[in-house]
Protein backbone atom coordinates (compact mmCIF):
# COMPACT_ATOMS: atom_id res chain seq x y z
CA UNK A 1 0.00 0.00 0.00
CA UNK A 2 1.44 3.86 -0.65
CA UNK A 3 0.17 5.77 1.58
CA UNK A 4 -0.86 8.80 -0.51
CA UNK A 5 -1.47 11.77 2.42
CA UNK A 6 -1.37 11.79 6.10
CA UNK A 7 -3.28 14.48 7.81
CA UNK A 8 -3.18 15.93 11.91
CA UNK A 9 -5.73 17.99 13.20
CA UNK A 10 -7.16 18.37 16.92
CA UNK A 11 -10.10 16.90 18.40
CA UNK A 12 -12.06 17.21 21.38
CA UNK A 13 -11.85 13.80 23.44
CA UNK A 14 -15.22 12.60 26.24
CA UNK A 15 -13.83 15.07 29.03
CA UNK A 16 -13.46 18.64 26.28
CA UNK A 17 -9.84 18.16 26.28
CA UNK A 18 -8.07 18.45 23.08
CA UNK A 19 -6.54 15.45 21.59
CA UNK A 20 -4.91 14.28 17.77
CA UNK A 21 -6.94 12.81 15.26
CA UNK A 22 -5.01 11.73 12.26
CA UNK A 23 -6.21 10.64 8.59
CA UNK A 24 -4.04 8.26 6.20
CA UNK A 25 -5.43 7.40 3.05
CA UNK A 26 -8.89 8.60 3.97
CA UNK A 27 -8.95 6.16 7.40
CA UNK A 28 -9.22 8.23 10.75
CA UNK A 29 -7.59 7.20 13.89
CA UNK A 30 -7.24 9.05 17.09
CA UNK A 31 -5.92 8.84 20.48
CA UNK A 32 -7.59 9.08 24.15
CA UNK A 33 -5.66 10.75 27.18
CA UNK A 34 -5.20 9.97 30.58
CA UNK A 35 -6.25 11.96 34.03
CA UNK A 36 -4.30 9.43 35.98
CA UNK A 37 -1.23 9.17 34.94
CA UNK A 38 1.88 6.97 35.68
CA UNK A 39 5.44 8.78 36.09
CA UNK A 40 6.72 6.34 33.67
CA UNK A 41 4.48 6.04 30.83
CA UNK A 42 5.55 7.87 27.16
CA UNK A 43 4.32 11.54 27.02
CA UNK A 44 1.69 12.22 24.91
CA UNK A 45 3.55 14.50 22.83
CA UNK A 46 7.02 16.02 21.76
CA UNK A 47 6.64 19.72 22.34
CA UNK A 48 2.53 19.97 22.56
CA UNK A 49 0.03 18.93 20.29
CA UNK A 50 0.26 22.21 17.73
CA UNK A 51 3.65 21.30 17.14
CA UNK A 52 2.78 17.22 16.42
CA UNK A 53 -0.08 18.19 14.25
CA UNK A 54 2.48 20.36 11.92
CA UNK A 55 5.00 17.47 11.52
CA UNK A 56 2.44 15.02 10.75
CA UNK A 57 0.81 17.48 8.23
CA UNK A 58 4.39 17.69 6.62
CA UNK A 59 5.41 14.19 6.85
CA UNK A 60 5.95 12.24 3.22
CA UNK A 61 5.80 8.62 3.70
CA UNK A 62 6.83 7.62 0.29
CA UNK A 63 7.60 3.96 0.60
CA UNK A 64 4.95 0.96 0.56
CA UNK A 65 3.34 -0.07 3.93
CA UNK A 66 2.05 -3.69 3.24
CA UNK A 67 1.83 -5.68 6.87
CA UNK A 68 2.18 -5.14 10.36
CA UNK A 69 5.98 -5.31 10.89
CA UNK A 70 6.27 -2.23 8.09
CA UNK A 71 5.43 0.06 10.78
CA UNK A 72 8.99 0.06 11.67
CA UNK A 73 9.98 1.89 8.80
CA UNK A 74 7.01 4.24 9.60
CA UNK A 75 9.37 4.85 12.78
CA UNK A 76 12.53 5.06 11.30
CA UNK A 77 10.94 7.83 8.77
CA UNK A 78 10.22 9.44 12.19
CA UNK A 79 13.22 9.11 14.13
CA UNK A 80 15.41 10.59 10.44
CA UNK A 81 13.26 13.52 10.68
CA UNK A 82 13.90 14.28 14.39
CA UNK A 83 16.89 13.00 14.82
CA UNK A 84 15.06 10.33 17.39
CA UNK A 85 16.80 7.40 18.59
CA UNK A 86 13.30 6.53 19.44
CA UNK A 87 10.06 7.08 17.59
CA UNK A 88 8.26 7.40 20.90
CA UNK A 89 9.79 10.47 21.97
CA UNK A 90 7.21 12.26 19.24
CA UNK A 91 4.93 11.58 21.64
CA UNK A 92 2.61 8.43 22.54
CA UNK A 93 -0.55 9.68 21.42
CA UNK A 94 0.66 11.07 17.88
CA UNK A 95 2.58 7.81 17.27
CA UNK A 96 -0.39 5.65 18.27
CA UNK A 97 -2.51 7.47 16.09
CA UNK A 98 -0.55 7.53 13.18
CA UNK A 99 0.35 3.89 13.36
CA UNK A 100 -3.38 2.86 13.87
CA UNK A 101 -4.93 5.31 10.75
CA UNK A 102 -1.99 3.36 8.61
CA UNK A 103 -2.76 0.08 9.66
CA UNK A 104 -6.79 1.54 9.42
CA UNK A 105 -6.12 2.12 5.71
CA UNK A 106 -3.91 -1.39 4.88
CA UNK A 107 -7.27 -3.17 6.32
CA UNK A 108 -9.50 -1.42 3.89
CA UNK A 109 -7.68 -1.87 0.84
CA UNK A 110 -6.59 -5.37 1.65
CA UNK A 111 -10.93 -6.10 2.50
CA UNK A 112 -10.00 -7.08 6.06
CA UNK A 113 -10.79 -6.28 9.69
CA UNK A 114 -8.48 -3.89 11.05
CA UNK A 115 -7.76 -7.33 13.73
CA UNK A 116 -6.61 -9.63 10.89
CA UNK A 117 -4.02 -7.08 9.86
CA UNK A 118 -2.12 -7.33 13.10
CA UNK A 119 -3.20 -11.28 13.78
CA UNK A 120 -5.25 -13.25 11.13
CA UNK A 121 -5.09 -15.86 13.94
CA UNK A 122 -6.60 -14.73 17.03
CA UNK A 123 -9.41 -16.93 18.61
CA UNK A 124 -9.68 -16.12 22.29
CA UNK A 125 -11.45 -13.21 23.38
CA UNK A 126 -11.46 -11.37 26.41
CA UNK A 127 -13.17 -11.07 29.24
CA UNK A 128 -14.69 -7.45 30.02
CA UNK A 129 -13.68 -5.63 32.71
CA UNK A 130 -16.29 -2.81 33.58
CA UNK A 131 -15.63 0.50 36.27
CA UNK A 132 -19.18 0.68 37.74
CA UNK A 133 -18.59 3.26 40.60
CA UNK A 134 -15.84 5.73 40.77
CA UNK A 135 -13.59 7.80 43.46
CA UNK A 136 -10.72 8.60 43.72
CA UNK A 137 -9.43 11.40 40.93
CA UNK A 138 -11.88 10.43 38.61
CA UNK A 139 -14.78 11.94 41.02
CA UNK A 140 -15.55 15.34 41.69
CA UNK A 141 -17.61 14.58 44.57
CA UNK A 142 -16.88 15.21 48.12
CA UNK A 143 -17.23 12.00 50.11
CA UNK A 144 -16.14 9.67 47.44
CA UNK A 145 -14.37 6.64 47.88
CA UNK A 146 -10.32 6.94 47.86
CA UNK A 147 -10.02 3.72 45.82
CA UNK A 148 -10.30 5.73 41.89
CA UNK A 149 -11.95 1.93 40.25
CA UNK A 150 -14.67 -0.36 41.87
CA UNK A 151 -14.91 -3.10 38.83
CA UNK A 152 -17.32 -5.91 37.87
CA UNK A 153 -15.81 -8.96 36.17
CA UNK A 154 -19.01 -11.04 34.52
CA UNK A 155 -18.41 -14.52 34.66
CA UNK A 156 -20.14 -15.86 31.35
CA UNK A 157 -18.30 -17.89 28.51
CA UNK A 158 -19.39 -14.96 25.74
CA UNK A 159 -18.24 -11.57 25.19
CA UNK A 160 -21.64 -10.45 24.48
CA UNK A 161 -23.59 -12.13 27.28
CA UNK A 162 -20.49 -10.76 30.02
CA UNK A 163 -21.43 -7.58 28.37
CA UNK A 164 -25.26 -8.43 29.33
CA UNK A 165 -24.18 -9.41 32.95
CA UNK A 166 -22.32 -5.46 33.48
CA UNK A 167 -25.32 -3.96 32.17
CA UNK A 168 -27.82 -5.44 34.20
CA UNK A 169 -25.59 -5.02 37.60
CA UNK A 170 -24.76 -1.13 36.26
CA UNK A 171 -28.37 -0.38 35.95
CA UNK A 172 -29.41 -2.05 39.19
CA UNK A 173 -26.26 0.42 40.95
CA UNK A 174 -27.86 3.11 39.70
CA UNK A 175 -31.11 2.17 41.36
CA UNK A 176 -29.74 1.67 44.41
CA UNK A 177 -27.75 4.94 44.29
CA UNK A 178 -30.80 6.89 43.19
CA UNK A 179 -29.38 7.67 39.70
CA UNK A 180 -26.09 9.68 41.23
CA UNK A 181 -24.36 11.20 38.63
CA UNK A 182 -21.70 9.83 36.13
CA UNK A 183 -17.87 10.32 36.51
CA UNK A 184 -15.47 11.34 33.72
CA UNK A 185 -15.39 7.31 32.80
CA UNK A 186 -18.80 6.98 32.88
CA UNK A 187 -18.95 5.28 36.41
CA UNK A 188 -21.25 6.27 39.13
CA UNK A 189 -20.43 8.58 41.84
CA UNK A 190 -21.36 7.75 45.50
CA UNK A 191 -20.87 9.86 48.70
CA UNK A 192 -19.51 6.43 50.64
CA UNK A 193 -16.22 5.08 52.22
CA UNK A 194 -14.32 2.05 50.58
CA UNK A 195 -15.80 -0.71 52.42
CA UNK A 196 -19.31 0.89 51.95
CA UNK A 197 -19.47 0.01 48.22
CA UNK A 198 -17.71 -3.51 48.30
CA UNK A 199 -20.77 -4.52 50.55
CA UNK A 200 -23.50 -3.27 47.89
CA UNK A 201 -21.27 -5.17 45.04
CA UNK A 202 -20.24 -8.42 47.48
CA UNK A 203 -24.44 -8.97 47.41
CA UNK A 204 -24.38 -9.57 43.77
CA UNK A 205 -24.08 -13.12 42.25
CA UNK A 206 -22.42 -13.72 38.38
CA UNK A 207 -19.64 -11.44 39.02
CA UNK A 208 -16.17 -10.91 40.47
CA UNK A 209 -15.05 -7.65 42.07
CA UNK A 210 -12.33 -6.04 41.10
CA UNK A 211 -10.53 -2.73 42.60
CA UNK A 212 -8.54 0.34 40.99
CA UNK A 213 -6.77 1.91 44.04
CA UNK A 214 -4.55 3.81 42.40
CA UNK A 215 -2.60 4.00 45.33
CA UNK A 216 -0.19 6.70 44.34
CA UNK A 217 -2.69 9.28 43.89
CA UNK A 218 -2.96 9.70 47.89
CA UNK A 219 0.51 8.30 48.65
CA UNK A 220 2.92 11.19 50.29
CA UNK A 221 6.30 10.87 52.21
CA UNK A 222 5.75 7.47 53.11
CA UNK A 223 1.90 7.30 54.13
CA UNK A 224 -1.12 6.65 52.38
CA UNK A 225 -3.68 9.57 53.56
CA UNK A 226 -7.30 8.46 53.31
CA UNK A 227 -8.46 11.45 55.03
CA UNK A 228 -9.86 9.58 58.20
CA UNK A 229 -6.39 7.15 58.54
CA UNK A 230 -3.51 7.50 57.52
CA UNK A 231 -1.52 4.05 56.70
CA UNK A 232 2.17 3.38 56.71
CA UNK A 233 3.60 0.82 53.95
CA UNK A 234 2.65 -2.06 56.65
CA UNK A 235 -0.53 -1.06 57.42
CA UNK A 236 -1.44 -0.28 53.71
CA UNK A 237 -0.39 -4.09 52.68
CA UNK A 238 -2.71 -5.41 55.80
CA UNK A 239 -5.78 -3.37 54.99
CA UNK A 240 -5.40 -4.36 51.49
CA UNK A 241 -5.00 -7.91 52.12
CA UNK A 242 -7.98 -7.53 54.45
CA UNK A 243 -10.23 -6.50 52.22
CA UNK A 244 -9.14 -9.13 49.79
CA UNK A 245 -10.65 -11.97 52.29
CA UNK A 246 -13.60 -10.17 53.24
CA UNK A 247 -15.05 -9.28 50.45
CA UNK A 248 -13.57 -12.29 47.87
CA UNK A 249 -11.60 -9.35 45.59
CA UNK A 250 -10.29 -11.10 42.27
CA UNK A 251 -8.54 -8.04 40.97
CA UNK A 252 -6.53 -5.60 42.79
CA UNK A 253 -5.03 -2.78 40.68
CA UNK A 254 -2.47 -0.52 42.01
CA UNK A 255 -2.91 -1.23 45.85
CA UNK A 256 0.36 0.01 46.34
CA UNK A 257 2.41 3.33 45.07
CA UNK A 258 4.42 3.00 41.65
CA UNK A 259 7.91 2.42 42.94
CA UNK A 260 7.03 -0.68 45.81
CA UNK A 261 7.67 -3.39 43.83
CA UNK A 262 8.29 -5.66 46.81
CA UNK A 263 5.21 -4.43 48.46
CA UNK A 264 3.20 -5.44 45.24
CA UNK A 265 5.07 -9.41 46.25
CA UNK A 266 3.05 -9.24 49.79
CA UNK A 267 -0.35 -8.45 48.16
CA UNK A 268 -1.56 -12.03 49.59
CA UNK A 269 -4.39 -14.59 47.86
CA UNK A 270 -5.53 -16.57 44.55
CA UNK A 271 -6.24 -13.10 42.98
CA UNK A 272 -4.98 -10.93 39.75
CA UNK A 273 -2.48 -8.18 41.11
CA UNK A 274 -2.43 -5.59 38.75
CA UNK A 275 0.39 -2.90 37.71
CA UNK A 276 -0.65 -0.30 35.84
CA UNK A 277 1.56 2.93 37.02
CA UNK A 278 3.69 0.67 38.51
CA UNK A 279 4.62 -0.52 34.83
CA UNK A 280 3.01 2.29 32.61
CA UNK A 281 2.90 0.17 29.58
CA UNK A 282 6.63 -0.55 29.23
CA UNK A 283 8.43 -3.00 28.63
CA UNK A 284 11.73 -2.69 31.39
CA UNK A 285 9.31 -1.77 34.04
CA UNK A 286 7.44 -4.79 33.38
CA UNK A 287 10.78 -6.46 33.54
CA UNK A 288 11.25 -5.66 36.85
CA UNK A 289 7.80 -6.03 37.74
CA UNK A 290 7.33 -9.87 36.41
CA UNK A 291 7.78 -11.24 39.89
CA UNK A 292 5.75 -8.76 41.82
CA UNK A 293 2.44 -9.17 39.36
CA UNK A 294 0.57 -11.33 37.66
CA UNK A 295 -1.51 -9.26 35.58
CA UNK A 296 -1.03 -5.95 33.97
CA UNK A 297 -2.80 -2.79 32.61
CA UNK A 298 -1.47 -2.21 28.74
CA UNK A 299 -2.78 1.44 27.12
CA UNK A 300 -1.85 1.79 23.72
CA UNK A 301 -0.80 5.54 24.50
CA UNK A 302 1.17 4.72 27.48
CA UNK A 303 3.50 3.77 25.24
CA UNK A 304 2.75 4.86 21.70
CA UNK A 305 3.97 2.11 19.28
CA UNK A 306 2.39 -0.67 18.66
CA UNK A 307 5.20 -2.83 17.79
CA UNK A 308 5.89 -2.41 21.11
CA UNK A 309 2.78 -3.07 22.68
CA UNK A 310 3.17 -6.67 20.65
CA UNK A 311 6.68 -6.85 22.66
CA UNK A 312 4.58 -6.33 26.39
CA UNK A 313 1.98 -9.01 25.18
CA UNK A 314 4.81 -11.46 23.89
CA UNK A 315 6.74 -11.17 27.18
CA UNK A 316 3.57 -11.46 29.04
CA UNK A 317 2.54 -14.88 27.56
CA UNK A 318 6.02 -16.06 27.94
CA UNK A 319 6.19 -15.32 32.00
CA UNK A 320 2.43 -16.01 32.66
CA UNK A 321 1.37 -12.54 33.22
CA UNK A 322 -2.59 -12.07 32.58
CA UNK A 323 -2.84 -8.61 30.10
CA UNK A 324 -5.73 -6.45 30.33
CA UNK A 325 -5.90 -3.93 27.43
CA UNK A 326 -7.16 -0.71 28.82
CA UNK A 327 -9.02 2.52 27.86
CA UNK A 328 -8.61 6.14 29.44
CA UNK A 329 -10.65 8.47 31.30
CA UNK A 330 -10.45 10.51 28.22
CA UNK A 331 -11.91 8.60 25.20
CA UNK A 332 -12.82 8.72 21.86
CA UNK A 333 -15.51 7.37 19.18
CA UNK A 334 -12.48 5.33 18.19
CA UNK A 335 -13.08 1.43 18.28
CA UNK A 336 -9.97 0.21 17.09
CA UNK A 337 -8.87 -0.73 20.95
CA UNK A 338 -11.33 -3.70 20.42
CA UNK A 339 -9.49 -4.94 17.54
CA UNK A 340 -6.17 -4.35 19.09
CA UNK A 341 -7.54 -6.51 21.92
CA UNK A 342 -8.83 -9.23 20.45
CA UNK A 343 -5.72 -9.52 18.05
CA UNK A 344 -2.85 -9.21 21.00
CA UNK A 345 -5.24 -12.31 22.48
CA UNK A 346 -5.50 -9.93 25.87
CA UNK A 347 -7.29 -11.51 28.39
CA UNK A 348 -9.05 -8.72 29.64
CA UNK A 349 -10.54 -5.54 27.86
CA UNK A 350 -10.64 -2.57 30.47
CA UNK A 351 -13.29 0.16 28.89
CA UNK A 352 -16.09 0.56 30.94
CA UNK A 353 -19.41 0.22 30.95
CA UNK A 354 -21.59 3.04 29.53
CA UNK A 355 -21.66 6.23 27.60
CA UNK A 356 -21.15 6.19 23.82
CA UNK A 357 -17.33 6.29 24.12
CA UNK A 358 -17.18 3.40 26.20
CA UNK A 359 -19.84 1.48 24.26
CA UNK A 360 -18.39 1.69 21.25
CA UNK A 361 -15.49 -0.04 22.33
CA UNK A 362 -17.78 -2.77 23.37
CA UNK A 363 -19.96 -3.08 20.80
CA UNK A 364 -17.30 -3.38 18.39
CA UNK A 365 -16.00 -6.14 20.27
CA UNK A 366 -19.25 -8.02 20.20
CA UNK A 367 -19.58 -7.40 16.36
CA UNK A 368 -16.11 -8.89 16.15
CA UNK A 369 -17.12 -12.26 18.39
CA UNK A 370 -20.35 -12.31 15.95
CA UNK A 371 -18.49 -12.37 12.77
CA UNK A 372 -15.67 -14.81 14.22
Amino acid sequence: MIIKSVKARKIKDSRGEETIEIIANGQTASSPSGKSKGRHETPSYYKNIDFCVNFINNLKIDFAVNSFADLAKVEKRICEKLKFKDARKLGANVLFALESAILKALAKEKKKQLWQIVNRSAKKFPVPVGNAIGGGLHSANQGKPDFQEFLIIPREKSFAKNVAVMRRVYNSLGNIMNGNELNDEGAWQIDAGNEEVLEILHNFRRIDIGIDAAASSFYKNGIYDYGDKRLDRNEQIRYINDLIKVYGILYVEDPLHEEDFSGFKMIEGKHLVVGDDLTASQIERLKKAKKAVNAVIIKPNQNGSLLKLRELFEFCRTNGIKTVMSHRSGETMDDALADYAFAFQSDYLKVGIATKWREAKLKRMMKIEKSS
